[in-house]
């Protein structure tokens, strides 16, 4: 009952301040991007007390790579890794599925910050459109975030990667850091969420070049090395 009672708390207290940050969007986006950008940071910000203050979940980072330009490949179990890696990359852009992008608002203020639709049905159109969008993204200097298995996953699951994981790495030709997580420990999909740390675990960057095989490989280890049931 009390895990219920502080994950109620959450959800009441994340969803209205959501709406006031959403609804200043449009008027931050008209400042210019550093505005917009201090809108997003300050949404995250609230996310990250409030997760702190409701649920007892904090976060711990470990082994963050050297400056640089990366493709960043992410564990998925929970809204919080999402938001915690926006925050903590240095703005980087961030691989998100399609039903998202066609939120009313949140959509377009996405799109505003630089998110990349992907389109999990990965028809051939989709994949080429999302490797122009992050090129561009690499051309302005910015790094890209991916969740390359495609979805949330429960604690313990390690799904095989998607296929735009491969296309990025061999279109960007930019080293991967692949990072373990285990929010789904503490937060799940469903249910109430508990307290506790949510580590993040940077992996050794792995140099562009390789083969599909050896990459999707290398990356599908090290982003579930924190996996258990």
């Amino acid at each position: 009952m009390i895990a219920w009672g502080r994950t109620l708390a959450f959800l009441a207290l994340f969803y209205c301040g959501t709406v006031l940050f959403v609804l200043a969007t449009p008027i931050m986006a008209l400042c210019g991007r550093r505005a917009l950008l201090a809108n997003v940071h300050g949404w995250i910000r609230w996310h990250r007390l409030i997760v702190w203050l409701t649920l007892g979940i904090t976060c711990r980072f470990e082994n963050r790579p050297p400056p640089g330009q990366y493709l960043y490949a992410g564990k998925h179990h929970a809204m919080i890794e999402t938001l915690e890696l926006a925050l903590e990359l240095g703005d980087p852009v961030i691989v998100l599925k399609r039903e998202l992008a066609q939120i009313p608002l949140w959509g377009w203020a996405a799109r505003r910050y630089g998110m990349i639709v992907a389109d999990r049905e990965a028809s051939a159109s989709a994949l080429r459109q999302m490797i122009r969008d992050a090129k561009a993204a690499r051309e302005t200097g910015r790094s890209v975030l991916i969740f390359p298995e495609g979805t949330r996953v429960a604690a313990g699951d390690a799904p095989p990667l998607k296929s735009g994981f491969a296309g990025l790495y061999r279109a960007l030709e930019l080293p991967v850091v692949p990072i373990a997580i285990d929010s789904g420990r503490l937060w799940p999909r469903t249910g109430a969420k508990r307290g506790g740390v949510v580590t993040f675990r940077f992996a050794d960057p792995i140099p562009p070049g390789l083969s599909r095989e050896d990459v999707e490989t290398r990356t599908h280890a090290a982003i579930n090395a924190l996996q258990r049931v």
